[in-house]
């Protein structure tokens, strides 16, 4: 099946302003709560079952010229008809 966009943003932000919104996911998952995203006119809101797949991925991409980008991916998946079942491949840890 292919891939659906439900909601996209992209812009520059400060490293603080960042901890703020992962810090309200964060919230929101440890409190059972749906996760609201918002821009402009747009707005998603999804509901992460109890243990959905966490993964996490870090990626240096280059050379575009001279230009190396680094990035960190956070990601959560579940299957929408029975997401309960998560499975991984070792313990994360972030220190």
């Amino acid at each position: 099946m292919p891939e659906e966009v439900l909601f996209k943003s992209e812009s520059d932000q400060s490293r603080e302003e960042i901890a703020t919104y992962l810090r309200k996911v964060a919230d929101n998952l440890d409190s059972g709560k749906g996760i609201t995203l918002k821009a402009g006119s747009e707005s998603v809101t999804l509901n992460p079952p109890s243990r959905p797949t966490f993964e996490v991925k870090a990626e240096r991409e280059g050379p575009a010229g001279n230009m190396t980008e680094r990035s960190v991916e956070f990601e959560l998946e579940w299957d929408e008809s029975d997401g309960e079942a998560g499975s991984g491949s070792g313990q994360l840890e972030i220190e």
